[in-house]
């Protein structure tokens, strides 16, 4: 068995898999550290045999991982790094260490899982949200990064008097108060956004996009989006079973 673990700025997600089967997904917010449930649940886990990781959440979360996979199984977990090139995926950048590796896997998962080598946009949707093009052939156009949801919000209510909403604005675009156009504002931005990178992408490309959607906030954005998408929460996950294979 293999321990996947997708490590975000805010989140961590982590999965087994075994013979190219990835198990259920489990997600926690991991405030610089391996949080204390996430230790009980490994505590019950058969050892694995690798430990195969995407970190961008920073140091201190990569070293108390290691702390930890030392302590339970002896193993050091395996930091995976962008590459230019990968099982015919190609990606844009010209320095490849500056694609984040979470990007750069979902891009992988994306490329290995596409029949029909459609164009696909992907939307992941956490504490920014990044916007990625590629092409069927596998070639990486390139991408876009904006703040997430709380961030844009957060930027609007800090040294102001709008209070925050206790609620979540479903699918609503004329807000009837100010502190829900906030809310609502933040989601229908990014939906708009999509919405005008789907048609250049298309445009582009000559044929209709496939939109894949992930991260830890795409519930909070699948009623606003327009265009017909796939939810694939585990897509880093995907990436990281070819990554590190």
């Amino acid at each position: 068995m293999t321990l996947l673990l997708d490590i975000g700025n805010t989140s961590l997600r982590w999965a087994h898999e075994h013979d190219g089967q990835l198990g259920a997904m489990e997600r926690v917010r991991h405030s610089g550290g391996i949080p204390v449930d996430v230790l009980a649940a490994w505590e019950q886990l058969a050892p694995p045999s690798r430990i195969v990781v995407s970190n961008v959440g920073g140091d201190a979360v990569a070293e108390a991982l290691r702390r930890v996979t030392r302590a339970y199984w002896h193993l050091e977990p395996e930091f995976v790094s962008t590459r230019a090139e990968c099982a015919g995926l190609r990606i844009a950048y010209a320095e490849p260490t500056r694609l984040g590796v979470d990007r750069w896997l979902a891009l992988l998962a994306a490329h290995l899982d596409n029949p029909t080598a459609a164009p696909t946009l992907i939307v992941d949707a956490g504490t920014a949200v990044t916007f990625d093009a590629l092409r069927g052939d596998g070639q990486h156009l390139g991408g876009l990064i904006v703040p997430g949801i709380e961030l844009m919000r957060t930027s609007l209510l800090v040294g102001t008097q709008i209070p925050r909403v206790d609620f979540e604005p479903v699918d609503v675009l004329w807000a009837d108060d100010t502190a829900t156009a906030v809310a609502a504002g933040s989601v229908q931005t990014l939906a708009a956004l999509a919405a005008r990178v789907t048609a250049r992408l298309e445009l582009e490309a000559g044929a209709a996009v496939r939109v894949l959607l992930t991260g830890g906030d795409a519930p909070r954005l699948r009623t606003a989006l327009l265009q017909p998408f796939a939810e694939i929460e585990e897509l880093v996950l995907r990436g990281l079973i070819a990554a590190g294979g």
